[in-house]
Parts: C-alpha cells; structure tokens; sequence
C-alpha cells in the first residue's frame, strides 16, 4: 500500500480511498470492453450506462421526483455564472443575488455583465463571517430568481436555513457541499456543483434544473450555452467529460452504500465537532474567524496568534501528511476541507496533531 496523506485541499480534493481503488482496477480494461474508460466513445454503450447510472442516483440521493433534469456539463461551476442569467434573465428583467464570499461575489459580477442584478444581502463589510438570516433577505417580487451559494469554500461559512422564496425560483451553487447532508432539494428550481470537491474530479460540473424553470428559459443564445439543448441530448449534445462522470458514479455509489445522505451527514456532523471542538477548547491559540451559527460543515477555517505562527502550523502538519492546509490568499490562515472522502480517522489525528502543536509553541 502507497503511503496516503490526509487531503485537506478544497478542490480538487480527497477521493474515496474504495472509490480509487476500482478506478485502479477497472483502468486498462474497463468491464472486459478491451479499452480504458478514458479511450471510450461517448456514444458507445458502455459508456451511456454509466451517464444513465450516473443521472439515475442523483435523483435517488436527493429525493427528486422526474420533474427535475441531470445534466453534466464541462466549464466548471464558473461556466453556470454566465449561463443561468442568459438563459433566465429576461429582456428588461432583474435577478436577486446573496453575496456572502468569494464565489457568490463572481457569480453576481457575471450576472452584471448580461443583465440587472439586485444584491438582496452582502455580508461584504463583515468581512463574510456570516450568512445571512432568512428574514435579511430583500429582493423584489418581480425578480427572475435568487442565487445563493450555500456554503462558501474560502469563507468556511455555510446555511443553515435557507429563505422562503415562494414563487421566486431559488438557485444554489452547491459545489463544496453537495451530497454531505439531507436537505429539502425540491425547494430548489436549479442547483449546480463542481464535481472536484465531495463528488469526484475536475472536469465535470453537475447541475440540476427543475422542469418548470427550465420552461421560462430564453431562445436564441448560442446552442452549448443553452440548457435544454443539454437537456434534450441527456448531456450528450458534445462530447462529455466521460472520465469525470464515471467518476461521479462510483463516488455516488460509496454514498449510497455508507447510508446514503443520512449516513454521510452523521459522519460529517460528528467530524466537525470533533474538530471545532478543538478549536474552541483553546480560545488564546485557535480562533474560527466565523460567527458560530455560519460555520460551514465542510470548510472549517481558523486562524493562530501570528502568520509566522500559521506557516509553522502548516509545514509542520505536512511533515506529518496532513497537507492543503493553507487558507485561500485572498483571507489567509488555515483552511480544513473536510468533505465526504476525508474520514473521522483522519479529523482525530488532526486533532491530536494540533494539540501536539500547541503545546510545543
């Protein structure tokens, strides 16, 4: 067995150790089709079943009935920044927008670039230590949708409760914390995720759009950049990005087969607690920069007394294999991405080791 570290990066992040494992067997010759699955048509029948599968236990883990469509797409979730308000945003229309970090501050900037966005909260001043409550939410009642991102990557804040929009449709970037939780997805029109940080590799971004939102969509824009036409082909309009997608699968299978959302959450509950328990422990060292009631599940930031005491913190903890520690440049620290594949295992011997730290500071 090769030596494995404890994958702490935020994107592209920790695989499931069982998950690479078949990747690794099943690479030369995938299901006795005498090729890779990296060298497989798109079109060819071994691959349409792993898309097939792949849609089918999207539904199956977030409990969405036929009215939704699954559709993988290339781009990354950057690519959905511009694509949701040209599709969406019609002519003499605005669209609300959370800005609560890094990522809800691009997608608003490229909604600006081709149609009105009204900012219905900001927590910009606050230096994002917080989400906003349900009830600080404001937007008008004519907008075309509300974005938010639900939990944010650099900022390690995260909803807890999300707003009730009625008749507005609600979109969320999910990208770093799909498929870590139960949640009510039917309240969502449209949810989209980069792949590389709970669901696999980079390359491939799930996005999820209710049948009913699909419907107000714009015609007329250039056809990759159209959503029903993704739709329509079962996101085989162009060539997909097949290794992403079957590595999508498997990790959907390692959820399903750990208990599914229920049996993830329980894990990822018990994993931060262990670990922002350590960190309040030790107030005069160890200090989250996030209002408790925000901190995400997924991105635990924090920060030390000093940065040059932050930059022992981090080679020291990779002399130990516990690497991707170092906070985003635009907010510094340390960051811990906890997602799925990162095990309590791992988050006890984190914890040790910053122990172990503070006390030989």
């Amino acid at each position: 067995m090769v030596k494995r570290n404890i994958n702490f990066n935020p994107g592209p992040a920790a695989v499931p150790l069982d998950v690479l494992k078949i990747v690794q067997a099943e690479l030369l010759d995938y299901q006795n089709s005498g090729m890779s699955i990296l060298e497989s048509s798109h079109r060819a029948k071994e691959y349409e079943a792993i898309n097939d599968q792949a849609m089918a236990l999207v539904r199956e883990l977030l409990g969405l009935g036929p009215n939704y469509q699954v559709i993988f797409l290339g781009g990354g979730a950057s690519l959905q920044f511009d694509m949701i308000p040209m599709n969406f945003v019609g002519e003499g229309r605005t669209a609300a927008y959370v800005d609560t970090g890094d990522f809800a501050a691009r997608a608003l900037k490229e909604c600006q670039i081709v149609a009105k966005a009204h900012v219905a909260f900001s927590s910009k001043e606050e230096k994002y230590r917080r989400v906003p409550k349900a009830s600080e939410v404001k937007y008008p009642e004519d907008v075309s949708y509300l974005h938010i991102c639900s939990n944010n990557t650099i900022e390690g804040t995260q909803f807890k409760e999300f707003p009730d929009t009625g008749k507005v449709p609600l979109i969320a970037d999910m990208s770093s914390e799909i498929m870590s939780r139960q949640l009510d997805f039917k309240k969502f029109s449209m949810i989209y995720a980069g792949a590389q940080k709970n669901l696999g590799v980079a390359g491939v971004t799930l996005v999820i759009i209710r049948d009913d939102f699909l419907a107000t969509a714009k015609k007329g824009l250039p056809t990759l950049l159209t959503y029903k036409i993704h739709v329509d082909n079962k996101s085989l309009y162009n060539t997909p990005p097949v290794f992403g997608v079957y590595i999508m699968k498997l990790v959907m299978e390692w959820i399903k087969g750990n208990g599914g959302l229920a049996g993830i959450e329980k894990i990822n509950i018990a994993k931060k607690n262990l670990l922002y328990g350590a960190i309040d422990a030790a107030p005069d060292f160890y200090k989250s920069p996030v209002e408790k009631d925000s901190r995400s599940m997924m991105n635990v930031t924090m920060r030390l007394p000093t940065e040059d005491m932050e930059n022992k913190f981090i080679s020291d903890a990779q002399k130990e294999g516990l690497i991707g520690l170092k906070g985003h440049r635009s907010v510094g620290g340390i960051r811990f991405s906890i997602y799925n594949a990162v095990s309590l295992e791992d988050i006890q011997k984190t914890v040790d080791f910053m122990a172990k730290f503070r006390k030989s500071a």
